[in-house]
C-alpha cells in the first residue's frame, strides 16, 4: 500500500500487508495508521508521565508501571477532550474586562 499527502510537495509512505485480497481498503488504511497512534503514546508516557523511569527487576513490577503509565495517560487525554482549551488566566478564572482606569467590572 501506498500513501501520500495532499499538497504542491506531496509525502509518500509505504507499507505492506499480509492481509487477505478480500480485506476493504478503508480497513488497511486505517491499521496502518494506527501504528502512529500507538508511538505517540509512548512518546508521550516516556517524556510527560514517566514511562522510562522505571527499576523493576520482575515481569509484574515492570507491567504494572507500564500499565499505570497507560492508564494515567488515558485519563490526561479523557480531561483534555472533556475540559477543552486551557483558561486564558493563570488562576483557571476567565480574565475580566477591564474599563479605562483600572476598574474591573464584576460578574454577578
Amino acid at each position: 500500500m501506498i500513501k501520500r499527502t495532499v499538497g504542491a510537495e506531496p509525502v509518500y509512505s509505504y507499507a505492506i500487508s499480509n492481509a487477505p485480497a478480500s480485506t476493504p481498503l478503508g480497513t488497511l488504511v486505517w491499521l496502518s495508521s494506527v501504528r502512529w497512534a500507538i508511538e505517540q503514546c509512548f512518546a508521550e508516557s516516556k517524556t510527560d508521565l514517566g514511562m522510562d523511569h522505571y527499576e523493576r527487576r520482575k515481569y509484574t513490577g515492570w507491567y504494572y508501571h507500564m500499565l499505570i503509565t497507560m492508564l494515567a495517560h488515558f485519563f490526561l487525554g479523557h480531561l483534555k477532550l472533556k475540559l477543552g482549551k486551557k483558561s486564558p488566566s493563570a488562576d483557571g478564572l476567565a480574565a475580566p474586562d477591564l474599563l479605562g482606569g483600572g476598574v474591573a467590572l464584576a460578574e454577578v
